[in-house]
């Protein structure tokens, strides 16, 4: 679904500039990730603080990666707020730039 809604702003806003798409795109991935780390804590049932204690930071650096808007991910806090919820992370590379044959 997500691949399709991109397809279509990309043909009708995005074609000559792919700037913005990219933008758009890293957005996406820092909303996904934000919600997803709010998911499993929450599953685990903890707390902020509870997991901040668990990771051995402070409770504004869980803050942060619960926040969409957040920009700085990096794979070594995600790596340890994983295995603090023994869990581990998966990253996968995908194709961001649309068809050219669409073009």
């Amino acid at each position: 679904m997500k691949q399709q809604v991109l397809k279509i702003l990309h043909q009708r806003y995005y074609k000559s500039n792919l700037e913005p798409l990219v933008g758009l795109e890293e957005a996406f991935i820092n909303d996904n990730v934000a919600r997803k780390l709010h998911e499993v804590r929450t599953k685990a049932g903890l707390s902020i603080g509870e997991l901040a204690n668990l990771v051995g930071t402070q409770v504004s650096v869980i803050c942060r990666l619960e926040d969409a808007n957040y920009e700085g991910y990096s794979l070594s806090i995600l790596n340890l707020t994983a295995s603090a919820l023994n869990m581990r992370v998966l990253v996968d590379f995908v194709l961001i730039i649309p068809d050219t044959q669409s073009r």
